[in-house]
């Protein structure tokens, strides 16, 4: 089958190439899909830098979320999903015709979800609402988002308005502010703007917000850690700056401040599956009822990624970038 590959850790766009590699067989519990379409996302390009949590062996198919149809099934699972289009994720290998999952984590979709949707059902979205139930806030709180342009911000925007909860949405250039309030996005707040924290502080009022999250690192955080109220929840699930965390002492000791880091996978993994199931199902409902919109940033072939990846890395895209076997 033909797939993106690459047998070395580096810059995505000079060691992906497209290559034939055998097609996988289930084993037990698994199943194989036929790709219908695969996002990218930046933890599988921190992946293909060998910068992220885990590490593939090399060679490696990259990718980590699809959509598809089951195409065979492995021992002990039902031969009746055979057929039925699936949304899978927590992959080593989606950018490829076919795919392994394991059978457990396959979403069914329904035949009126869009694909383009439906290939990106899991990572961000789930990434998103368990984020939210991980700050462990009421309808009514405020929450402080950094990167609120990215793909989880955005989701996170309409999570938080279903629930009730009041949110903040920081972004570092006045495009993206403009591309936001375009969205009909609104309490949005430009950090390039030297008083950002003041107008912050005017919008969530002086007892502070209950919890801020960063994806950007540096020194913004010294700012969330002004912002939030006394026994709020600081937590980083991504360093865009790749800079450490400045947070001052003084404020975490007298505001009793709690700090955390969150990593989806592995909250992922420990969720209960009847949360799970909940969760998806309110996900599916927002995206069925328009609400929740999951849109393809642009479409490519097999033979693409260097282009793929240039335009995945590109700011401004309305959506994901999509692999499209």
């Amino acid at each position: 089958m033909r797939s993106v590959s690459y047998d070395q850790f580096g810059e995505p766009q000079t060691v992906l190439g497209m290559e034939k590699v055998d097609r996988p067989e289930p084993k037990a519990g698994q199943i194989l899909i036929r790709v219908i379409m695969s996002p990218i996302h930046n933890h599988d390009l921190w992946t293909i830098k060998g910068q992220y949590g885990v590490k593939p062996d090399l060679p490696a198919v990259a990718g980590s979320e699809a959509v598809g149809i089951v195409e065979a099934t492995g021992q002990g699972v039902d031969p009746a999903l055979q057929g039925r289009r699936v949304a899978v994720a927590g992959l080593q290998g989606s950018w490829a015709e076919y795919a392994l999952a394991n059978a457990s984590s396959a979403i069914p979709v329904p035949d009126e979800m869009p694909d383009e949707a439906a290939a990106q059902l899991i990572a961000m979205p789930f990434s998103a609402i368990t984020l939210l139930e991980f700050l462990n806030v009421e309808k009514g709180d405020w929450v402080i988002q950094t990167a609120a342009n990215g793909a989880v911000g955005k989701i996170m925007t309409v999570l938080a308005e279903a629930r009730g909860v009041r949110l903040v949405n920081l972004v570092r250039r006045k495009a993206a502010a403009e591309d936001l309030a375009r969205l009909g996005i609104t309490e949005v707040i430009c950090t390039d703007d030297a008083d950002w924290v003041g107008q912050a502080r005017k919008i969530i009022g002086d007892k502070g917000a209950k919890a801020a999250i960063d994806s950007v690192g540096g020194d913004i955080v010294s700012g969330l850690i002004d912002l939030l109220g006394d026994d709020g929840l600081m937590v980083t699930f991504g360093t865009a700056t790749n800079a450490p965390l400045q947070m001052p002492g003084s404020q975490l000791i007298f505001k009793h401040l709690t700090v955390k880091g969150f990593w989806g996978a592995k909250v992922m993994a420990a969720t209960k599956p009847e949360d799970a199931q909940r969760m998806f199902g309110e996900l599916i409902g927002l995206v069925m009822n328009g609400k929740l919109k999951l849109p393809s940033g642009g479409e490519f072939r097999l033979d693409q990624p260097a282009d793929a990846i240039k335009a995945a890395t590109t700011p401004g895209r309305d959506g994901k970038v999509m692999f499209k076997p």
